[in-house]
């Protein structure tokens, strides 16, 4: 049997090769990548071709105007992936042993979620430990799932058509969606709105609101109002989905909580339908299989016992 030292792949590779071919594959490109990482393209070409030397394998096809990962590329990709959630966790797990909880944790979230509760979760849990610091970054639901699944974040916010395999997921809260005119559209203004007014509107939707999607229930709101089934807007981020319905661009369905102050300001105007409205869960998402750090594991817990301890009506929000 070969001891670990005996295997020439590890002691060989520059570790620096898969950083940068992580980037490249995140940036869709060798140009991107390079202006990403502050250095010329040649640069990236070469780290690149080294790493297809050690590995054996093509990882990337490289022609004018077309950026494909091969299999083996992919497979790569994702060790990477791993590999850097793990290096990360590393100050953090330095950190420990101190008088004083130390670490940081890492965020990933899907676009403008407001949760009362884990606002406080956040302020408690901060003041008792101010030597933690925190990082929050704002992704698309794929996306927060896929850094999950890649270990590179303590915990992501985000919406799920379905559980994914080895992450666990819990409901945090629940938004009821209801649909929204700004003030240039021709009903704002008007005394009573019916449901038939309506039909054949053009709408603004997220980019998540897709047949059988996380959102489904919102695509059927729209169907009930008959409105144009084609979207004349699409957006992945919340606040742009609610200036695309205040400049009229369409009708939009946003979470009744999140917009309260925006109809308070006649900036939004609910129409109908009022009734049997879609309730969509938002989740927090995290990886069993990470290595946490102390203040990781605390936090989880802060947030796994306001979970049980908030029953889900007081976690859904109108």
């Amino acid at each position: 049997m070969m001891r670990p030292y005996e295997q020439r792949f590890p002691w060989n590779l520059d570790w620096n090769l898969l950083r940068t071919f992580m980037v490249v594959v995140e940036q869709r490109g060798i140009s991107r990548a390079a202006d990403f990482l502050g250095l010329k393209q040649p640069t990236i070409s070469s780290a690149l071709k080294r790493l297809e030397e050690t590995t054996g394998h093509q990882l990337i096809i490289r022609k004018p105007n077309e950026f494909k990962v091969t299999r083996a590329g992919q497979r790569l990709y994702t060790e990477c992936s791993s590999i850097f959630g793990a290096v990360s966790q590393l100050p953090s797990l330095l950190d420990e042993g101190g008088s004083e909880m130390r670490g940081h944790i890492t965020i990933v979230t899907t676009s403008h979620v407001i949760s009362e509760h884990f606002d406080e979760v956040l302020y408690r849990f901060s003041e008792a430990h101010p030597k933690v610091s925190f990082s929050l970054t704002v992704a698309e639901s794929e996306e927060v799932v896929s850094r999950i699944t890649q270990n590179r974040a303590s915990l992501g916010l985000c919406l799920l058509h379905k559980i994914p395999s080895g992450l666990k997921a819990t409901v945090l809260c629940r938004e009821i969606f209801g649909l929204f005119c700004g003030p240039r559209h021709r009903l704002f203004d008007r005394d009573s709105i019916a449901l038939s007014d309506l039909e054949g509107e053009p709408s603004v939707s997220f980019q998540t609101e897709t047949e059988s999607g996380a959102l489904e229930p919102v695509t059927l709101l729209r169907l009930r109002a008959k409105m144009a089934t084609n979207w004349r807007g699409m957006t992945s981020n919340l606040l742009e989905l609610r200036r695309m319905v205040m400049t009229n661009i369409g009708i939009g369905a946003l979470p009744l909580h999140v917009v309260k102050q925006d109809v308070s300001a006649a900036l939004l105007r609910q129409l109908p339908p009022y009734d049997d409205l879609p309730m969509i869960d938002i989740y927090l998402v995290n990886n069993p299989r990470r290595k946490l750090s102390e203040a990781e594991a605390a936090f989880l817990e802060a947030m796994f016992t306001m979970i049980r301890e908030v029953d889900i009506q007081q976690r859904t929000y109108v």
